[in-house]
């Protein structure tokens, strides 16, 4: 058998019509394909205008070429770019070309799976990778490029060297018990400690602002029927994303609306609105209200400032699930006579505006901020997935048991030491499941 790797072949532009269409091909075979296609091998990293020729030699198109071999590519394997013109149907013809010349359809993340497989990229770049493809906002591209041009994993990598350095001296501790332990290395063993905390906390802070600009924050608004959640969505939308009417139950199910605040996406969802009702279609729209309150990051009770607070409305905050960030909305007072303005009631935030007129708005969406967790902190934030936190708290909390030991509890301080080490290494890769690698890379597009 031959032990070389398969050569994948895929489309790796946009599906659809354009005016340029490529076709990447990786593997031992991406050469001989190209002779095969184009006549010949290219120069390295040297874009060459070729006709491409299909079975029998038939034209299939004409474009630009360029061949990369390895381990100086993308994937460290030769790699293939045929760039020709972007109509779907040519370029499928291209890939069938090279699957008749003993490529075959790439996988999912396939190129960027062996990129990461051959030490191209780490965990973490490669996910930056589809960050930067999926980025909704100038914001989160521009850290996406920071995370694929490694610097997050540079700061990961300054942690795990400085873990590596403190095993070395615990390690030693365990393994020549006999020798009197001098004051001063217990000491400096406490300093590394501290200072490999501080610089965790740091980047889990940057890390969280960084999985923020990613995911953002979905946000329910909820209340009784007809007091302006639909005309705040469109305000805070800046369209007429809802249907706003004076009949009282006009929302049935689920209004979306994506909107960008600082680069922050939050994902609001206007509900049906929440009272006893006879119609079967609203009783399931406010059912279903409920189940988005439930999944939420974040709520928006919405009420009528010419109106005094219900049994209903107490019934709703009542069933609001403790924890979840909320803030009680009054919303009309232009028609009340109200200024606008912003209060802190213990954990209780109450903002006063208008959706028809914009006065307050900016409160809103300054808590909306607050609440994502945003902070101004300039152009040094990088993205980060939920398992990039995940994996950052448990370090830290490893961290914090290994300070709480003994002075003489070496074999526990070093173990703690060790899974923090472990889960630190996971988000660059050192240390990853397959099936974990398989999940990442499964959600990259085919040619990618």
């Amino acid at each position: 058998m031959d032990p070389r790797p398969d050569t994948i072949a895929a489309i790796a532009t946009a599906p659809g019509r354009g005016g340029i269409g490529v076709v990447r091909v990786s593997g031992p075979l991406a050469g001989e394909i190209a002779g095969a296609i184009t006549g010949r091998i290219p120069g390295p990293r040297r874009a060459t205008l070729c006709r491409f020729a299909g079975e029998g030699g038939a034209i299939l198109d004409e474009g630009i070429t360029l061949f990369f071999p390895a381990p100086h590519s993308y994937t460290g394997e030769d790699v293939l770019e045929l760039q020709g013109h972007g109509g779907p149907v040519v370029l499928r013809e291209i890939v069938r070309r090279c699957i008749s010349l003993g490529a075959r359809l790439a996988e999912p993340g396939e190129f960027t799976r062996r990129a990461f497989l051959n030490e191209r990229l780490d965990l973490a770049q490669a996910e930056g990778v589809a960050d930067l493809i999926d980025a909704a906002s100038a914001e989160a591209a521009r850290g996406a490029a920071r995370s694929l041009a490694g610097e997050f994993s540079a700061r990961i990598d300054a942690l795990v060297a400085a873990l590596t350095q403190l095993r070395l001296h615990v390690e030693a501790c365990i393994d020549f018990p006999e020798e009197e332990i001098d004051p001063a290395d217990r000491a400096a063993q406490r300093l590394a400690l501290a200072t490999v905390r501080e610089d965790l906390a740091r980047l889990l802070e940057e890390a969280a602002q960084g999985a923020v600009l990613r995911d953002g924050l979905t946000v329910v608004l909820v209340g009784r029927p007809n007091v302006g959640k639909s005309s705040l969505l469109n305000r805070l939308a800046g369209e007429e994303v809802a249907i706003v009417t004076a009949v009282a139950g006009t929302t049935r199910d689920y209004v979306r609306a994506t909107i960008l605040l600082e680069g922050v996406p939050i994902h609001l969802i206007d509900t049906a609105g929440l009272r006893e009702s006879g119609d079967e279609v609203e009783r399931i729209g406010i059912a279903r209200t409920w189940e988005a309150i439930a999944k939420a990051g974040a709520a928006m009770l919405i009420t009528d400032a010419g109106q005094d607070e219900s049994a209903e409305e107490s019934r709703i905050l009542a069933r609001i699930p403790p924890g979840l960030p909320l803030a009680r909305v009054t919303n009309k007072i232009d028609l009340a006579g109200l200024a606008p303005g912003r209060e802190a009631h213990g954990t209780e935030v109450r903002i006063r505006l208008s959706a028809k007129s914009g006065e307050g708005v900016a409160a809103l969406r300054a808590w909306l901020l607050d609440v994502a967790g945003w902070r101004p902190s300039g152009e040094g934030v990088f993205l980060a997935r939920e398992r990039h936190l995940v994996a950052l708290r448990e370090a830290q909390a490893q961290l914090a048991a290994a300070a709480g030991k003994g002075a003489q509890a070496f074999e526990l301080f070093a173990e703690d030491l060790r899974v923090a080490q472990q889960a630190l290494g996971s988000i660059t890769g050192e240390v990853t499941a397959d099936e974990l690698l398989g999940q990442i890379f499964s959600r990259f597009c085919i040619g990618k």
